[in-house]
């Protein structure tokens, strides 16, 4: 998780539900925060989504995904990264444990 992400949903949650809201009891604040905090990951549009739900960006990307997996012919992942150019030396010596 990045620490903007995080600095963010603090700030929101702080300015739109802690400052303004008078809590009762523990129990009120649980309820009340849970409800605020299903609220902003499931609907509320966010920018860094480029301003989709996360519900919906979640929906996006199983789509995706399946329509991926269903074109490729092995369930093996693809290597990420690319291979190293000829004649470059890719052996390395291990290094002693301990």
């Amino acid at each position: 998780m990045q620490n903007g992400f995080v600095e963010s949903f603090n700030g929101r949650m702080r300015d739109e539900l802690l400052n303004e809201t008078m809590f009762l009891n523990l129990a009120h604040a649980r309820v009340v925060i849970a409800a605020w905090a299903a609220d902003y990951n499931t609907e509320r549009p966010h920018s860094a989504l480029d301003y989709q739900t996360p519900a919906d960006y979640a929906r996006t990307l199983a789509t995706a995904s399946a329509r991926l997996a269903a074109r490729e012919e092995s369930s093996a992942y693809r290597a990420l990264a690319q291979p190293a150019p000829t004649g470059v030396n890719t052996n390395r010596a291990q290094a002693a444990a301990g």
